[in-house]
């Protein structure tokens, strides 16, 4: 199958890799979590060695590669876990009693392998693969028998990241991106975890054929999470004060198709509100147009209904983060937003909410994430006093991650205890 013919069928194919997409590469079991876009010219670095990408175009999301030394050097090779390494063998009492051996009577001096470094390079240069040099290792060592099955499955696991690397082929999604992000550059995305992301989602009613207004200065992150949710049927309008637009560099991490990059728009919050403005002296032309008008002879009035009509979802944008074009913005104006996200750690959020509220239609529901409590504490006093929302809260995610293996589970001792908090409620009727 030629290249260009295997591209088309993997653009066809979303759970199939394909020349240009993006992909998010787990080395070593969450060891480092790296960005990539798959070309034949792309190469990652794994410990010293370089390798190409070439071999993971046309594989299916979730593939496992290991690192093998080839005549050309080192290649990322294919790698299918066999069946029997998954099974956890049953221990009869007579072999737990055997097991009540401990690591006390072992001495850590360096004198327990036997396998030198000179002879480990000396296996490389014949071909030897990764799991024949941990093999040799293992043969070698004096004290892996002594050693309990717990250390001897972490000796394994230790030898196995430095001899023969393995990397997952991971698909860029909403969950994904958000927990490598939250990883490696909390501060690039405000800190927010992904249970925080999906419950800020599920606040605001993101859906099908749903208008989200969305404030994200966290890199584009929670306009990519909309824009997926969304799944081409709906507008995502990321606005923004000033004049320089906020970055949106995670969205290009998605790999979204042409149709579902040209419902994603911006524009300046001075354009909304100069809309808003627009339509409200309109409606109330209207209104005092209908009041002096009189029915005709049929009993039929004299306005022209088709422009009080709800306009079209008509677009024009060719890629993600253009400017809105006018017939969205009308179609925002005459409908107004479904939804309000925020996402704005930079900005007051009192000021925020009080420009962007009146944008949304009456009983639209609203979510606001901030790393901190009073900046939300505040938004939300100003709210019940200005009786503009019902139905407010403040939330505080809490997530727990545990470690699932045989005899030893428990919590992780190391993760993260702050969530950050989320301001929800349903916008009212002005008048």
């Amino acid at each position: 199958m030629s290249q260009k013919n295997l591209s088309s069928n993997s653009i066809q194919n979303h759970r199939v890799t394909w020349e240009g997409c993006s992909v998010l590469l787990d080395i070593n079991d969450g060891d480092r979590l790296v960005f990539a876009r798959l070309s034949p010219a792309a190469k990652l670095k794994i410990g010293n060695k370089n390798c190409s990408l070439q071999p993971l175009i046309g594989c299916p999301f979730g593939s496992l590669f290991q690192v093998e030394n080839g005549p050309e050097g080192p290649y990322l090779s294919r790698f299918i876990p066999s069946a029997e390494g998954n099974k956890i063998e049953e221990k009869t009492d007579s072999e737990t009693k055997v097991e009540s051996r401990d690591n006390r009577a072992l001495i850590d001096n360096n004198r327990a392998q036997s396998l030198t470094g000179e002879d480990i390079e000396a296996m490389r240069s014949q071909g030897a693969r990764g799991d024949e040099i941990i093999e040799a290792l293992i043969a070698n060592s004096t004290t892996f028998e002594k050693k309990t099955s717990f250390s001897q499955e972490k000796y394994r696991v230790r030898k196995q990241k430095k001899y023969a690397p393995k990397v997952l082929l991971r698909r860029p999604v909403a969950r994904s991106i958000c927990e490598a992000y939250f990883k490696k550059y909390p501060a690039r995305i405000g800190f927010l975890r992904v249970d925080t992301l999906s419950l800020l989602l599920s606040m605001a009613n993101v859906s099908a054929n749903s208008d989200v207004l969305v404030v994200d200065m966290i890199g584009g992150l929670l306009t990519g999470s909309v824009a997926e949710r969304l799944g081409g049927a709906g507008y995502v309008c990321n606005t923004y004060q000033g004049d320089a637009p906020y970055s949106m560099d995670i969205v290009r991490i998605f790999n979204f198709s042409n149709e579902i990059c040209k419902r994603i728009v911006r524009s300046p919050t001075s354009d909304l509100l100069s809309q808003k403005e627009s339509s409200e002296q309109i409606l109330q032309n209207e209104i005092s147009m209908e009041e002096t008008s009189l029915p005709s002879e049929n009993g039929e009035s004299n306005l022209d209904l088709e422009n009080t009509n709800t306009a079209e979802r008509v677009c024009t944008s060719g890629k993600a983060g253009e400017k809105a074009s006018q017939d969205t913005m009308d179609m925002f104006k005459a409908n107004g937003f479904s939804s309000l996200i925020i996402a704005a750690p930079e900005i007051d959020t009192w000021t925020l909410v009080n420009d962007l509220l009146p944008l949304l239609s009456n009983s639209a529901p609203f979510a606001i994430y901030h790393q901190y409590l009073q900046p939300l504490a505040t938004c939300m006093h100003n709210l019940q006093v200005g009786k503009m929302a019902i139905g407010l809260q403040i939330s505080e995610p809490w997530l727990r991650e545990y470690q699932v293996l045989p005899s030893r589970t428990h919590p992780c001792m190391q993760m993260s205890a702050f969530g950050g908090y989320i301001l929800s409620g349903t916008k009212t009727c002005s008048t």
